[in-house]
């Protein structure tokens, strides 16, 4: 197989000791007779599957007690539906930070079910800044409130988790176990598994269980933590595959050293990425430096005429999906955990020879 590195920003790369594994166990899971996808979730082998990935996923993240860990469907956006249903609890008004696409599509969908305050808005900077928490318009009287914490599109990440009164809720797609975090902080923590957990499919909600119960009237059961709570995430047949691909991937950041490690590596990646387009005239990120992602690196080409060669050739020397996204354009590198340094290294590497062909 050719050696490539993938830079998507989801479905992402996944560890190769991950993949070699999961290729292992495919058609027989570890004595079953069956493959890991044909075996009931109900029966011994997936039930054993589902209590030690999440006690992996515990360890990792040092959960605590009082906190659910919920493994679901529908992706990061049913959650956009599902925090509100949740956490309004009675009340009529959210508080919501808009740092990016993400922010926005939580946004309108809580406003379904709520006013919602939108208490620091980078809509006004391109979405290459984030204000200062001090000059946030937060209504104290909210029942939560919601950020991204890092918006994988235009690359921009805090670097501090918001002190506030209310339930804290974070949708942690990209950022999830690539570094240690106070759970404690949070009533509710989110997070799609294609880009630091796993394959598509599964999503990760850890909520604290004072806040579950008491849903907005007339909505449906799944969306209700508190049947997926007791019913150990299997009211309906949960997605088998995924949540076992994902035990895999707890098992391998374990055997790397644990999240301490991990976010170790992750910003040396990073600073190694930033520096070479830093470095350049050819290259340019927008983003202002103290909230720099470093899991999503969005840069440009000076000359944009450049954009298509770019790519074709990043692509003939095995860098793949580096397109930024649509609505920004450019060049994306998702740099996860799954991305080795010598990914990293080997797309500098080029961007520099690019660079001294082509400026």
């Amino acid at each position: 197989m050719t050696k490539a590195y993938n830079f998507s920003a989801g479905p992402a790369m996944l560890p190769s000791e991950v993949l070699k594994k999961i290729n292992e166990e495919l058609l027989e899971y570890r004595g079953a007779k069956a493959s890991i996808m044909e075996i009931s979730h109900r029966g011994e082998d997936f039930m054993e599957v589902a209590r030690k990935s999440e006690q992996d996923l515990r360890d990792l993240l040092s959960i605590p007690n009082n906190y659910k860990v919920l493994f679901l469907q529908g992706g990061a956006s049913a959650q956009f539906s599902m925090v509100p249903i949740n956490l309004l609890r009675g009340r009529n008004i959210a508080n919501y930070v808009n740092t990016g696409l993400w922010s926005e599509k939580a946004i309108s969908e809580a406003s379904r079910y709520c006013d919602v305050n939108i208490c620091s808005d980078s809509s006004n900077n391109n979405f290459t800044d984030i204000e200062d928490f001090e000059k946030w318009n937060i209504n104290e009287d909210a029942a939560y409130l919601h950020y991204v914490s890092n918006e994988t599109i235009a690359g921009l990440e805090f670097d501090y988790i918001p002190e506030v009164k209310m339930p804290l809720a974070a949708d942690m797609s990209s950022t999830i176990l690539s570094r240690e975090i106070d759970v404690t902080k949070f009533g509710v923590i989110y997070a799609g598994a294609q880009k630091n957990i796993g394959p598509s499919g599964l999503t990760i909600v850890i909520v604290r269980e004072d806040l579950l119960g008491q849903v907005v009237n007339g909505q449906p059961k799944l969306f209700d933590y508190s049947t997926q709570a007791n019913n150990e995430s299997m009211f309906n047949t949960p997605t088998t595959f995924s949540w076992y691909a994902a035990g895999c991937v707890f098992e391998w950041l374990k055997e790397q050293g644990g999240l301490n490690v991990i976010q170790k590596i992750n910003e040396e990646k990073a600073k190694t990425l930033y520096a070479a387009i830093d470095n350049s005239d050819f290259y340019l990120n927008k983003v202002s430096i103290r909230y720099r992602s470093l899991m999503n690196v969005p840069f440009f080409l000076a000359d944009e005429n450049l954009n298509t060669l770019f790519l074709e050739k990043s692509k003939e020397a095995d860098l793949l999906a580096l397109k930024g996204h649509r609505s920004v354009g450019g060049m994306r590198a998702s740099i996860y955990n799954a991305m080795p340094k010598e990914g990293v290294n080997a797309l500098v590497t080029f961007m520099k020879d690019f660079e001294k062909k082509f400026a």
